[in-house]
């Protein structure tokens, strides 16, 4: 298939706000998608190609000066060829093979197909055809039950390989959990207090909330993996997780959790730490503890949809040493009194399950609750200021946006700004957002450089409130950095809805931001 059929129905998919005409345009070009198309478009249309990084930044980019192509003729499958070149590159040499295979697939792009892949190449491709709306196209093209197809997505772990089984007429029924193939976690809505939260689920297992990276672990016999929240494999990063899940009385089994590492006193350090020997190639001194708080396959038995009261008890039999510290309880006093024990060992707060909920892949919804005393969410660099005085000639001031994915203020699948911050950055961070932001930059002006909305970073505030100086009429209270998350993508910020309904439930006094 030529690639300006996928670039005409990407610009037909973010012009509507129109679900079912979103639904309906994608149906329709997987329906003229050749079977070797549909791995890379499916790729390119959730803004991820299928090679991962491409090792090409903004100014790679910026600096081509190529005449493009009048005519489209560029194929999914020669651009799908390019980024596997560009992929593959490395060692000596690479900068100058990446800029020639740039430079040949930009002289072959016409000028629209050549801006929808520069913004596939920088993650800055938002059509609004996010995971959700590519499910619903793929059960109406092949006319399956969109629930069947999700469960599918969700246990393969890879979107793009359940739409290739849904094409070619595979039962998608068969697809199940598989030792050694990661699926996508299941996650936590949040409350404002730990009785509001046990009044959602009713009997609960009270659990830590740990300040850690979410991982997943996978072993048949003595072969281990260990996958981040995003399904990256880091296990040559995680030794010490690797032995410890290799002593568990066990063959085969798959474990959810989190690890973060603990300083010398037993308290855990911060973020940061965990997260800069969670990003390192080999192990540093700084070493990882896991914790593990679910068990979704034991010894060929899947456990996905067994309530958590039998998943719990599998993990205690499994993994007990290791597991999340907490109790079952329907009381919001003990489960308050958990809360505290947990932020006087210094964790964040607790995370609240219904006790008879199955494991929901993938899924945001009420049968678990995190709550934190204090509020943090997950949102995304748009620019950043120069700094001033003790801070000049470093990038500071942060300018934050939430994920608008329905595009009620903008385009579709896009973020609205909701606030800046300048508070929480330490020396070490200034210097290293600086040179990051320089990288990822797409424009400037005299005191601000505009990147690329890739970047994710967790902010604390008091609340949000009314605010006319931002598209969405909020702005954040008291916005700190509590640290970069480059363990999650930007599709995974939270959306201007969540802040918006923060909002209005916290009868915060209007002021001016």
């Amino acid at each position: 298939m030529l690639l300006a059929e996928l670039v005409d129905v990407t610009a037909t998919v973010a012009a509507t706000r129109s679900r079912r005409q979103k639904t309906e345009a994608l149906a329709g070009l997987l329906d003229r998608l050749g079977p070797d198309d549909v791995l890379p478009a499916i790729g390119l249309l959730i803004g991820s190609p299928r090679q991962g990084r491409l090792g090409v930044g903004w100014r790679g980019i910026a600096t081509l000066q190529v005449p493009h192509a009048d005519a489209a003729s560029l194929t999914i499958a020669d651009l799908d060829s390019a980024l596997g070149g560009l992929a593959a590159a490395s060692g000596p040499g690479s900068a100058g093979v990446r800029e020639g295979l740039l430079r040949e697939i930009a002289g072959r792009a016409t000028t629209e197909e050549w801006g929808f892949i520069t913004r596939a190449i920088l993650g800055e491709l938002r059509t609004g055809a996010l995971q959700g709306v590519l499910l619903d196209a793929i059960a109406q093209d092949v006319h399956a039950d969109a629930a069947l197809v999700r469960r599918a997505a969700m246990l393969s772990g890879d979107l793009g390989e359940t739409a290739a089984l849904a094409l070619a007429g595979a039962d998608l029924t068969r697809v199940g959990l598989q030792v050694g193939r990661p699926v996508q976690p299941m996650l936590a809505a949040s409350a404002t207090s730990v009785a509001e939260a046990v009044a959602i689920t009713g009997e609960a297992s009270v659990e830590y909330k740990l300040d850690g990276a979410r991982i997943q672990v996978h072993r048949h016999g003595d072969d281990v993996r260990v996958y981040t929240r995003s399904l990256a494999d880091i296990t040559h990063r995680v030794p010490e997780i690797v032995a410890a899940v290799r002593e568990l009385p066990v063959h085969d089994v798959i474990l959810d959790g989190e690890t973060l590492s603990l300083g010398e006193d037993g308290t855990p350090r911060p973020f940061q730490d965990t997260m800069a020997r969670f990003g390192a190639d080999r192990a540093r001194h700084i070493a990882l503890r896991p914790w593990f708080f679910d068990v979704l396959h034991v010894d060929g038995r899947d456990l996905i949809d067994e309530p958590l009261r039998v998943r719990l008890r599998e993990l205690e039999r499994v993994a007990g040493a290791w597991r999340v510290p907490g109790i079952v309880t329907g009381d919001a006093d003990a489960a308050q009194q958990l809360s505290a024990q947990a932020l006087a060992a210094g964790h964040e707060g607790v995370v609240v399950k219904a006790i008879d909920a199955g494991y929901a892949a993938g899924r945001r919804g009420k049968a678990w609750i995190k709550v934190k005393p204090v509020l943090s969410y997950d949102l995304v660099v748009l620019a950043c200021e120069w700094g001033s005085g003790r801070r000049r000639g470093w990038l500071s001031n942060l300018h934050l946006g939430a994920r608008d994915p329905d595009g009620r203020y903008g385009e579709p699948g896009g973020f609205v700004m909701v606030g800046k911050t300048f508070k929480g950055l330490t020396d070490e961070v200034l210097r290293w957002q600086t040179t990051r932001f320089e990288q990822i930059e797409t424009r400037r002006t005299a005191g601000t450089v505009f990147v690329a909305p890739i970047t994710v970073v967790e902010i604390a505030i008091d609340g949000v409130q009314r605010s006319p100086r931002y598209p969405a009429g909020i702005a954040l209270r008291f916005a700190r950095v509590k640290g970069y998350r480059p363990d999650k993508s930007a599709a995974e910020a939270d959306t201007i809805q969540t802040l918006q309904a923060l909002r209005a439930a916290a009868d915060v006094p209007d002021q001016s931001a």
